[in-house]
């Protein structure tokens, strides 16, 4: 039984659940709609196994890959080997960023950004972004706001994943902590993946999410650095938010 924040029975059930090039809620158009015009270097950061990284390489685009997961980035790596693409693929956690390439774009899809804990780790997160941004190069990231069921503490789930190999993986979830203060809210999620009725790994996950108010957000950006800062909603580039539920897409520029 292992403790980290994304697993190897972790990622199997990612892979499962979110196939490369599978579309949620439109986020993989609007990417391609809004980099289409990249002629320069792209890192996705919080890459995964490459569900969008992988169809953005395969529309031309120079995508780079960083995810801390080295579980996560061995699964891109072969679903890459497996198309012919050889993206560079980065290990490492986004709070000790620091690359040798300045990009013309970074990008964060998918509310990834909430997994950093740590308010202040995420203000350097963005400077450090900013740093690696070429000069009148873009962040775009999503943002999303909790469901207000997931802040009830003791809140608990149950999800069945079965595998083509005859196996099955499930996931009990249970909320820990949802501090309305900190704006965090904490899961423990339970893995354990089945053959023939014999348990053959468990696997334990802490996720905590951390959330922010959307002037807040833009407000973090300005004061590290970016300009020229846009907020979307439900992936429409120029949709004005207008309630709780939908996805939140920031574009911000170095200058």
């Amino acid at each position: 039984m292992s403790l980290g924040a994304y697993g190897t029975l972790c990622t199997e059930v990612y892979d499962l659940t979110k196939p490369v090039g599978q579309s949620i809620g439109g986020d993989l158009e609007y990417y391609k709609e809004r980099l289409r015009t990249c002629r320069g270097r792209i890192l996705k950061a919080m890459c995964g196994s490459g569900r969008l990284l992988i169809p953005l390489a395969e529309a031309g685009l120079a995508v780079d890959g960083i995810d801390e997961s080295p579980q996560m980035l061995a699964s891109c790596q072969g679903r890459c080997e497996e198309r012919g693409l050889t993206p560079r693929l980065f290990q490492g956690k986004l709070q000790e960023l620091s690359l040798s390439c300045l990009y013309e774009a970074i990008i964060v899809p998918a509310g990834s950004f909430l997994l950093i804990e740590d308010r202040e780790e995420s203000v350097d997160v963005l400077r450090r972004f900013h740093d690696h941004l070429m000069p009148g190069g873009r962040l775009i990231l999503d943002l999303e706001m909790p469901d207000l069921q997931s802040l009830k503490t003791g809140s608990t789930g149950m999800s069945t994943f079965p595998h083509p190999d005859g196996t099955v993986i499930t996931m009990e979830s249970r909320t820990v902590e949802a501090d309305l203060f900190r704006q965090v809210v904490v899961t423990h999620l339970r893995y354990e993946k089945w053959r023939q009725g014999s348990l053959v790994a468990s696997e334990l996950q802490r996720l905590a999410l951390r959330w922010f108010g959307i002037e807040e957000f833009r407000m973090l950006l300005e004061n590290t650095g970016f300009s020229k800062v846009t907020v979307s909603a439900d992936y429409e580039y120029g949709r004005a938010p207008s309630h709780h539920r939908q996805i939140f897409t920031y574009e911000a520029n170095r200058n």
